[in-house]
């Protein structure tokens, strides 16, 4: 075949072809198109002094540019490529490989990195012109058109990494193994790249590994594989994904390797087999499947085998699998159901997506006895289940129909403007314009047919392990409540529907339900939603019979179905899954937070349905675990629906770990080491997603070797309860951003900037994402007043200026809450280095006598400003007398007085282990740190009763005496003399 570069380079052919297979493209562009595209194309065309082309040809190409501004601009910027479209066909089509890519050369590995770039770039605008022209014409058929685009992303790679290996060939030599063999990196394609499916203007899933641990031989330097390997994947990422004046190759998303973004970028394959058996997640094994090598030798493709099947694919029937594939589908029933998926021809009802999972789904259960069903492709496995009976021939035939068109409408939309998008156009001239582009007559015809064909694909969907759901109609007074609410409501019905609760006031409780009973909202529900409300009260009435507090539960449980009238969905959820009613009912008695939780954000019944979850609080790893699945299964450009996530995601847990504490599942200590462990999940997420929005206007952040960072070089310390892991449901966050850049360097993108502004932009991003508001709400309040110098002193300060700060400009209260100081985000090394700061800090040798005069009489102002009490009616639990301040003080002093003589009292920054530390070296007695202790603890867990009870923090004098005097009486000691 003829190769890429000359195919780019030589002229064409003045004689169509190739057919064109779409009669509604010319008609389309002859009414709706001003030509004028068509004939600023052609002007240029005629200055380029190329051979004259007839105006049938012409016609096929206005028909083409009319519909795609992309093939339009870049016919512009290389008009003799029109010359190719001619005479293209899928049969002439140059075949990508490494060879056709480095052609024309006479030493190609020579080129520098800008060319290697340019001439990556420029294939792949050369080829997705082609393709594009092809496919609007319909004169390629999806499977070619995506497995060449599948070929083309294969020797993208290849080309890149050959050019890496030589570029560092004299500086570190080549790795090796431990027989002295040449290893290389093994880059593994995920999704419909693993699958051979890759669509236009597609990102590449990618997974980085190599074979073996040793080092590098034949440089000047010597590096361990690890480090070698890293180096050449980075580079890899840079010459796909940056986009410059040529555009891109290929966008690169690196979420799937273990650990995602937070692990490391390349593991060798034995690390990757320990993390898929010991760690690995259903999501990661249903990845898996369509995992692929498309970098690498066959031995490395034997190993990673060898590695991916078993973990995928089982010898048995997998009846852990069909449970986790029933979450799996929940999961995409529950998102399928959010406004404005429905547009998504992907991840919308009967999208792509469904097809994927139904395929996939019998891969996993099966796969292991039938080896055939193993392979990565759809296209070869849909077949096969029709010819092995997993499913009949009619449905296979109805979902690769459906397949075909789903496919054909996103490359539509793609073709575009080269944009990754699946969403169906809503202006009436660009559904046309998407109609002409598939060959259909108008949008009714384009939108009649996908609609057809998508509740097909979703009641197959719908079908695949089916749950039965339990009847309601057994329960009593079912039929009396339908009657209720389909007639005129009475008092006297209400109350003998309800005549065996034990009501603490009838009178009120009845007059609560006649009121929402009778309410606009319930009067004029659908009689199916009214249906699924008689449901409802039935099964909550049978409840509230055997309740304590009736009367608290219904009308806390009332203000909830207020909330979901005009989504009875939730009354459904509730009715079939009786346990759930019951976490409500005990849930919502306990606590007016809970019961407000839900009715602000009724999503999160959905958390009630499961006990072993509800009361089963992730630890952080799975928390993280849990967030990214979410992420991962949201457009990598769609930031607003990715916040959306986030703080849907931080109420669902908050609201779990509120359930454990409400319930006595958790302690008060580990309810708050769970929310501040979700704060840290949240803020290394929010840390990411704003380096990746900065790094894509500005490029990365350079080093003193001008080589791009590609890790943030930033830590978010946390001051007070996020710091000293006491963080409650409603608080807020006490942050320091600290860089560790050249402030005198700059980023390497096109709108370069230096590193300290960069910085600067990155830590305003994080506010940004954390405070915004969306309609979940915002994650975090955040308070940035204890970074250096104040709201006076830079946004991001260097961990440098950061120490010298502290060393000779801080103030005493500065270094107290540097004592409840920790970072909670960050990389390790920066993590280390602030702690070695902190410790050089807090360590410093201080007059304890003026220490102990500025500790006082900051207590003291503070008393006086922030006690909200009533005095001598009323204690205020954080700032009374007595209370939670008045012990951290007496922390602080202790560490700050006594810390360079025992360093051991800066490992922790929370006040219980800080009182363990300074008793376990005798500068305070153990019966003093015991007693602060306690009145600690039980302080914290007054404020956290009152949170859930939405409360403030002041309580009756007597409350608690005892522990106000003892506290009271240990800070005299404490003002009085020196030790405690």
């Amino acid at each position: 075949m003829t190769k890429i570069m000359d195919a780019i380079s030589a002229g064409g052919s003045t004689v169509l072809k190739t057919k064109n297979n779409n009669a509604h493209l010319i008609a389309y562009a002859q009414a709706a198109c001003d030509n004028k595209r068509l004939l600023e194309l052609q002007e240029r065309y005629r200055l380029q002094q190329l051979p004259q082309l007839t105006d049938e040809v012409w016609e096929q190409i206005n028909g083409v540019i009319c519909v795609s501004e992309y093939v339009f601009l870049q016919l512009l910027r290389h008009p003799k490529w029109i010359e190719n479209l001619v005479h293209i066909t899928p049969e002439t089509m140059p075949s990508p490989s490494v060879a056709d890519l480095l052609t024309s050369l006479d030493n190609p590995l020579e080129m520098d990195e800008k060319a290697l770039m340019s001439r990556l770039r420029l294939v792949r605008q050369y080829c997705m012109v082609c393709l594009i022209f092809l496919d609007v014409r319909q004169a390629i058929s999806l499977k070619k058109l995506t497995n060449y685009l599948t070929l083309l992303a294969d020797a993208c790679v290849n080309a890149s990494i050959l050019w890496i290996e030589h570029y560092y060939l004299n500086l570190y030599g080549r790795a090796m193994d431990a027989e002295g063999n040449e290893l290389s990196l093994i880059v593994i394609g995920m999704g419909k790249l693993g699958g051979g499916e890759l669509n236009l203007s597609s990102d590449i899933d990618l997974i980085f590994a190599f074979r073996e641990h040793g080092d590098t031989q034949g440089g000047k330097k010597t590096l361990s594989n690890q480090e070698y390997f890293t180096k050449i994947g980075q580079k890899l990422i840079q010459h796909l994904d940056v986009v410059n004046a040529d555009g891109f190759v290929f966008r690169v998303d690196m979420r799937l390797r273990p650990f995602g973004q937070s692990g490391a970028l390349v593991l060798n394959l034995d690390s990757l087999e320990n993390y898929y058996q010991d760690q690995g997640r259903d999501w990661e094994r249903y990845a898996m499947i369509k995992a692929r090598v498309m970098a690498g030798n066959p031995k490395d493709v034997k190993a990673f085998e060898a590695l991916r099947k078993p973990f995928v694919f089982r010898k048995y029937l997998d009846f852990s699998a069909i449970s986790a594939l029933r979450d799996l589908k929940n999961m995409i029933e529950k998102e399928v159901q959010r406004k404005g998926i429905e547009h998504n021809i992907k991840l919308g009802e009967g999208g792509i997506r469904e097809i994927e999972f139904i395929v996939q789904a019998i891969q996993i259960l099966h796969g292991g006895r039938d080896t055939r069903l193993q392979t990565q492709s759809l296209y070869q496995v849909l077949p096969y289940l029709a010819e092995q009976g997993y499913l009949t021939q009619l449905q296979v035939d109805s979902l690769w129909n459906s397949y075909c068109l789903l496919r054909r409408v996103e490359h539509a939309l793609q073709g575009v403007r080269d944009e990754q998008t699946q969403l169906l156009p809503t202006e009436t001239d660009e559904r046309e314009l998407l109609a002409a582009m598939l060959g259909f007559d108008s949008w009714q015809s384009l939108d009649s047919l996908l609609w057809q064909q998508r509740k097909r694909v979703h009641a197959e969907f719908i079908e695949l392990i089916e749950e039965d759901s339990a009847s309601n109609d057994t329960l009593p007074n079912v039929d009396s409540w339908r009657v209720l609410f389909k007639k005129e409501i009475s008092r006297e019905s209400i109350e003998e529907l309800t005549c065996e609760v034990n009501w603490k006031n009838s009178d009120t409780a009845i007059d609560s339900i006649q009121r929402f009973v009778s309410s606009r909202g319930v009067v004029f529900m659908q009689p199916i939603g009214q249906d699924r409300l008689a449901n409802f009260f039935a099964s909550f009435m049978l409840k509230l019979e055997t309740e304590n507090n009736p009367d608290l539960v219904s009308e806390r449980v009332l203000v909830i179905l207020e909330a979901i009238l005009r989504r009875t969905s939730y009354l459904v959820l509730l009715c079939e899954n009786p346990t759930a009613i019951t976490h409500l009912i005990r849930l919502c008695r306990e606590s007016a937070w809970f019961s407000e939780s839900i009715s602000t954000t009724p999503m999160l019944l959905d958390e009630l349905l499961d006990a072993n979850t509800l009361f089963s609080p992730p630890d952080k790893y799975s928390m993280e675990e849990e967030l990214r699945q979410i992420l991962l299964r949201l457009p990598e450009e769609d930031e607003e629906a990715k916040m959306d996530a986030m703080r849907r995601f931080k109420l669902s847990l908050t609201l779990r770990i509120a359930a454990c504490d409400i319930t006595d599942v958790l302690p008060l200590m580990k309810v708050s080491d769970h929310l501040t462990w979700l704060a840290e999940v949240l803020l290394e997420q929010v840390m990411l997603q704003a380096w990746h929005y900065l790094t894509q206007r500005h490029g990365y952040p350079t080093d003193e070797q001008n080589n791009p960072v590609f890790i943030p070089q930033l830590v978010i310390v946390g001051y007070g309860k996020s710091g000293g892991w006491e963080l409650g449901y409603d608080s807020d966050l006490d942050l320091v951003f600290l860089h560790n850049a050249n402030q005198t360097l700059s980023t390497d993108g096109e709108r370069s900037v230096d590193n300290l502004t960069f910085y600067t932009r990155l830590g305003q991003r994080i506010i940004h994402l954390l405070n915004s508001f969306t309609a979940s709400g915002r994650l975090y309040e955040v308070d940035m007043r204890l970074r250096p110098s104040g709201n006076s002193g830079l946004l991001v300060s260097s961990l440098t200026a950061f120490s010298d700060y502290q060393q000779k400009e801080a103030w005493v209260w500065e270094h107290q809450a540097l004592t409840r100081a920790r970072a909670l985000a960050g990389h390790h090394d920066l993590v280390s280095t602030f702690d070695k700061v902190r410790a050089a800090v807090l360590s410093s040798h201080r007059d304890v006598k003026d220490l102990k005069a500025e500790v006082i009489k900051m207590r003291e102002k503070m008393r006086a400003h922030l006690d909200s009490a009533k005095q001598g009616l009323e204690f205020d639990i954080k700032q009374g007398r007595g209370g939670i301040i008045d012990i951290e003080f007496m922390v602080q002093y202790l560490i700050l007085a006594h810390a360079h003589a025992h360093p051991e009292l800066l490992a922790y920054s929370d006040n219980i282990r800080q009182l363990e530390a300074a008793a376990d070296v005798g500068v305070i007695s153990p019966e003093h740190a015991e007693r602060l202790a306690e009145s600690y603890k039980l302080y914290r867990s007054c404020a956290h009763r009152l949170t859930l009870q939405k409360q403030g923090r002041v309580v009756p004098k007597e409350a608690l005496l005892a522990n106000q005097e003892t506290v009271s009486c240990l800070w005299r000691h404490f003002v009085e003399k020196s030790v405690l």
